[in-house]
């Protein structure tokens, strides 16, 4: 008899706990796939990082369907691997940014967009709350600085997330993945620092991206700024060159 009890308390046990792992705002086991979002780029994004979002508009219901893939599996920071988690915040940054373009399409700056009416403690876009992880609301600026500076404290996330304009490190046109995220992430520090239209690099004078002040302290936690700019600059700079910051480019990426 009391097998027979042992066993139904077993199988309604699964049961249950099946149905909690199904329902939306619980964290994953497992991350989801960048699959299609990884296609979603390659199909809309050049390699400079041009973005077409009249492409992805037309492709929204893919769109649309991975963004919700994001919302329902929100990570488990006790069973998935930090680069698991890593990969998934910077997706989710930047197709969540996608998504903003595409809903107010056609726009010329994403600093245009936000709350139609003014909002206590909305200070701008990126405190805009559009969107939910794991069944809670949130916004740019909660996965930006909560999470990815303040939980993974990787200065290279500055080259990875892209906030839709001109000035903004390109977007990259794959997928970042759990298994390739460390090469990705050199691949797109190198391309932004080098990039003479974004960073004029000389041995003893660099105009550089306004990104290296508005975070700089994320760049220096381990040595000067030019140091850590020497870890991926095809110029080496000297330690006492001049140092400026360009003007920012808000257009979109277009």
């Amino acid at each position: 008899m009391k097998t027979i009890k042992t066993h139904i308390l077993l199988f309604f046990s699964i049961i249950l706990f099946s149905c909690q792992s199904s329902v939306p705002g619980m964290a994953g086991t497992t991350p989801p796939s960048h699959k299609s979002w990884n296609e979603l780029l390659k199909a809309n994004v050049s390699a400079d990082g041009t973005v077409n979002y009249k492409g992805f508009i037309k492709q929204k219901a893919k769109l649309e369907s991975y963004l919700k893939s994001l919302s329902e599996n929100a990570p488990d920071r006790k069973t998935w691997s930090k680069d698991e988690q890593l990969a998934y915040w910077i997706n989710a940054y930047n197709a969540f940014t996608v998504k903003l373009i595409v809903d107010n399409y056609p726009v010329e700056s994403i600093k245009d967009l936000g709350p139609k009416l003014k909002i206590p403690l909305i200070k701008d876009v990126w405190h805009y709350k559009f969107f939910k992880i794991g069944g809670q609301e949130s916004s740019l600026d909660e996965i930006e600085h909560s999470i990815l500076r303040k939980e993974f404290e990787e200065p290279r996330i500055h080259f990875a997330i892209n906030c839709a304009s001109v000035s903004c490190p390109p977007l990259l046109n794959e997928a970042f993945e759990a298994a390739t995220i460390e090469s990705q992430l050199n691949k797109v520090a190198k391309s932004f620092i080098n990039d003479s239209s974004r960073n004029k690099i000389t041995p003893n004078s660099i105009q550089i991206s306004s990104i290296f002040s508005w975070f700089k302290g994320d760049f220096t936690k381990n040595g000067s700024l030019i140091d850590f700019l020497n870890k991926y600059s095809k110029v080496k700079i000297k330690s006492d060159a001049k140092v400026s910051h360009l003007d920012y480019d808000w257009n979109l990426n277009e």
